[in-house]
């Protein structure tokens, strides 16, 4: 360690405040000089010799000089170790929007998700355009007849036909009857007996019931021609049980006829009669000895399907 003076320590150390008190400023710079150049002079190393040294003077002043001129850079030092991550520091402010990029490939489908509620039926679009016609399809059940449309105008004559085929063959159906009565005032509501036959074609009129019955089937004309004398007559025929004709006559004192016809489509096995329908007026006629009173009827034509059936088995 290196002595120095107390004394010029000391005053070296004095705050320059307290020395100012005493002095002026030019007498505080002489002051200065001089005791910084005693504090040089007696700063001498006394006891720093090695062994082998030779003294030499030197000085050592406590002043510090102006600074020197800056020296070369250093080399650099050997990196240090690496410092403990810091904190994360705060986000910083949003950027500005970029511009907006390049259309991207299109992304792999995703799955279908859940059927969503049904929304409101929306508003009904513009009609499309036509597109093709498609494939017919099965043919459906026929519909519910439709309400008849007004009739149309009268169409041209068609093309004459071919002739047709006739399937009645040889074979000609006949039936035909014309009867009267020899007894006067009948009982009501039971078949009258024509018994006395004019006309019988075919045997289809029984005398003994007074009853037509139906042979062939088809349309059939029938007439009636009743003379009455001293009663009302109440007469009608019958078909089947049923009434189709009723005609009434009053008694005018003299000889009158009632009459009647009517056509009917009657089936095999059918019965046609006349009879009294009201009680106490059965005013009928009849002279043996004149035909009067008459009851007769015929076959106008047999119905077709059964003259198909009986050509068909003729042909067999």
């Amino acid at each position: 360690m290196n002595d120095y003076s107390a004394s010029s320590l000391s005053f070296s150390f004095l705050p320059v405040t307290k020395v100012s008190k005493y002095f002026s400023e030019p007498e505080m710079f002489v002051l200065l000089y001089v005791t910084s150049f005693a504090i040089c002079v007696s700063g001498q190393p006394r006891a720093n010799q090695f062994k082998g040294e030779s003294p030499s003077p030197r000085y050592i002043c406590s002043v510090p000089g102006l600074p020197g001129p800056a020296g070369p850079p250093g080399a650099n030092g050997s990196p240090g170790p690496h410092g403990r991550i810091g904190l994360p520091g705060r986000d910083g402010r949003d950027g500005r929007k970029g511009e907006k990029g390049e259309k991207g490939n299109a992304g792999f489908r995703g799955k279908t998700g859940s059927l969503g509620p049904a929304g409101e039926k929306g508003d009904q679009g513009e009609t499309g355009k036509k597109g093709p016609a498609g494939l017919g399809g099965d043919k459906g059940d026929v519909g519910h007849t439709g309400v008849p449309g007004p009739k149309g105008d009268r169409g041209q004559p068609g093309h004459r036909g071919v002739p047709g085929i006739c399937k009645c063959g040889n074979t000609v159906l006949k039936s035909a009857f014309s009867v009267g009565i020899t007894t006067s005032y009948p009982e009501e509501r039971l078949p009258i007996i024509f018994n006395k036959v004019l006309f019988n074609e075919g045997e289809h009129y029984n005398p003994s019931t007074g009853k037509f019955i139906c042979a062939f089937p088809g349309i059939y004309y029938f007439s009636y021609d009743i003379t009455l004398a001293n009663k009302h007559l109440a007469i009608g025929l019958v078909h089947n049980g049923q009434y189709r004709i009723k005609t009434f006559d009053a008694n005018t004192g003299n000889h009158d006829v009632a009459s009647g016809s009517t056509v009917i489509y009657l089936e095999p096995e059918d019965e046609v009669w006349l009879e009294i329908f009201f009680a106490d007026q059965n005013g009928l006629f009849a002279d043996p000895s004149w035909a009067d009173s008459l009851f007769s009827g015929f076959l106008l034509y047999v119905d077709t399907d059964y003259l198909d059936s009986l050509a068909e088995d003729d042909e067999l």
